[in-house]
């Protein structure tokens, strides 16, 4: 399943049965700027910041893409996509983070989405990923090789995360970390190549 080609746009800037896009993102810099880029390309934008602002938008609207944050104010942005894809079987799910790690990689496929992107991300490598056809399996293999110690260290604290519902003082805790060191750690997540 692929999101729809936006079709070619009218002389008012418009295009007629442009495909519908949801964008969730509590960042309003970046969603200001997707959402302006995404309707260049001839998406049907409407854009929330919060988990309860998707599912309401979702509940309303015909839908043929999403586009989610991880990282929600009001919560996780996994919690959208199983109610997407309820909803709007057929639609394209794409999930963003800027906290990448495998295991929140397999959770959002699983739930539903079609594919997982780390940001940075622009327009573009977001309308590719629209437009990729979803694999049978997920796209994740594991390594050949094994992963650095900087690499397991940060999928172990991302379980953790992800264990504590994002909360990153509970995390420290469980961990037995200071909360600023664990701030740290986060703040220079490993290369994937650093497997």
């Amino acid at each position: 399943m692929s999101c729809p080609m936006p079709p070619a746009l009218g002389a008012d800037g418009r295009a007629p049965g442009s495909p519908t896009l949801l964008l969730v993102d509590d960042d309003d810099t970046l969603g200001r700027v997707l959402e302006r880029a995404l309707t260049r390309l001839g998406f049907q934008v409407g854009r929330a910041s919060s988990v309860a602002q998707g599912l309401a938008m979702a509940a309303s609207t015909p839908l043929d893409c999403a586009v989610l944050d991880l990282k929600l104010g009001d919560g996780s942005g996994l919690l959208l996509v199983s109610a997407l894809r309820a909803r709007h079987p057929a639609a394209r799910i794409l999930m963003l983070t800027g906290y990448a790690s495998i295991a929140t990689a397999v959770d959002a496929i699983k739930l539903g989405a079609d594919d997982y992107l780390a940001k940075p991300v622009d327009a573009e490598q977001i309308v590719q990923a629209l437009r990729a056809q979803r694999p049978p399996e997920p796209a994740i293999a594991p390594a050949e090789e094994s992963m650095s110690v900087h690499r397991l260290e940060w999928e172990h604290i991302q379980r953790v995360l992800r264990d504590v519902d994002g909360n990153v003082s509970e995390a420290a805790r469980v961990l037995g970390l200071h909360r600023r060191t664990l701030q740290r750690k986060l703040a220079k997540r490993p290369s994937p190549q650093s497997r």
